[in-house]
C-alpha cells in the first residue's frame, strides 16, 4: 500500500487567488429543508480539500452548488474569481471546463481503453468529429499517455476499461481530468467502493495532482484517510460548517462534533 502523504503546504498566495470560494451559502429544499446553511470557505491552487460529514449533511448539494447545477438561495459561489450564480448558461458551460468531476463509479465507458477515455477529457480543447470519430491528433495521443504515466497507468494505456481493477479505473478518470487541463477537481466520494489499498493510491494521486497547483476538493467518509492525505478539512454537520482546519489538527473532539449526532458512531 501506498504510504500517507506528507502534509506540504501549498505555496503563499493572497486570498484573492482561490480558485473556488463560497460566501455565506445557503440552499434550502422543499418542506423548509435547508440543506447548506451559511457555507463559507476558499481552496486555492495546490490544496488538497477533504470535505467530511455524516450522510445527509450536505456534502452532495455543497458539489451540486459548486459546479452550478444547483444555484443557491442566498451566498454565493465563485470559481476563479468568478460567481457562478450570475453566470449566463453560455458562460457557466465554459467555466466548467476549468473543472473535472470525478464520481464514485468512475463514469469510463467500459468498452474502450484506458487511453480512449483520456482522450474524451480534450473534448473542450478539439473539434468534434475528433471526438465522435476517436480520431485525434498525435499531440493529443501523447498528452493522453503522459497523463497516463503520470497517474502510474502507462504501462495499462491500451487495456479495456473493463479489464482494470476499480483503483486502475478511478486513476483512469483522474487522468482524464489531466488532460482536460482542468484546474479544479471535485471528487464526490472517490474511492468509497474500493478496497484501502487501492483507495490509498488514487488518494496519493489526487494529492500529487494538487501539488501540481490544481484545487482538489474530495468528499470522504473516511477519517483517517482524509486526515492521511488531505491538506485541510471542512467538515459539514446539517448543512452547516463545523470545522476548517489543516488536517493534522483534526483531533478526537472535533470528530466527535461532525459525527456524534443522535447517537450516531463515529467512523
Amino acid at each position: 500500500m501506498m504510504g500517507a502523504r506528507s502534509h506540504e503546504s501549498p505555496p503563499d498566495r493572497p486570498a484573492s487567488a482561490a480558485l473556488i470560494r463560497t460566501e455565506r451559502l445557503t440552499k434550502t429544499y422543499a418542506r423548509d429543508v435547508t440543506a447548506l446553511h451559511d457555507v463559507s470557505f476558499a481552496v486555492r491552487p495546490g490544496e488538497f480539500v477533504a470535505v467530511l460529514g455524516p450522510s445527509g449533511a450536505g456534502k452532495t448539494t455543497l458539489f451540486r452548488c459548486l459546479t452550478g447545477f444547483l444555484r443557491a438561495d442566498a451566498g454565493s459561489v465563485a470559481l476563479d474569481g468568478r460567481d457562478v450564480g450570475a453566470m449566463s448558461r453560455r458562460d457557466l458551460r465554459r467555466a466548467r471546463r476549468d473543472v473535472a468531476l470525478i464520481f464514485q463509479q468512475f463514469n469510463l465507458i467500459r468498452r474502450l481503453t484506458a487511453m480512449q477515455n483520456v482522450l474524451a477529457g480534450r473534448l473542450a480543447q478539439v473539434a468534434t468529429w475528433r471526438v465522435l470519430l476517436r480520431r485525434f491528433a498525435r499531440p493529443d495521443r501523447q498528452f493522453a499517455l503522459r497523463c497516463l504515466d503520470a497517474v502510474g497507468l502507462l504501462d495499462r494505456a491500451y487495456a479495456r476499461a473493463d479489464q482494470l481493477s476499480g483503483g486502475q479505473q478511478q486513476r483512469v478518470a483522474i487522468a482524464r481530468a489531466l488532460a482536460q487541463e482542468a484546474r479544479v477537481i471535485l471528487a464526490d466520494e472517490p474511492v468509497a467502493s474500493l478496497d484501502p489499498e487501492s483507495a490509498a493510491a488514487v488518494l496519493d494521486t489526487l494529492h500529487r495532482v494538487a501539488k501540481s497547483g490544481v484545487a482538489v476538493v474530495a468528499s470522504l467518509h473516511q477519517v483517517h484517510l482524509a486526515t492521511s492525505y488531505a491538506d485541510r478539512i471542512v467538515a459539514l454537520r446539517a448543512g452547516r460548517v463545523v470545522a476548517d482546519s489543516p488536517a493534522a489538527s483534526l483531533d478526537a473532539r472535533a470528530i466527535e462534533q461532525i459525527y456524534a449526532r443522535n447517537g450516531e458512531a463515529r467512523p
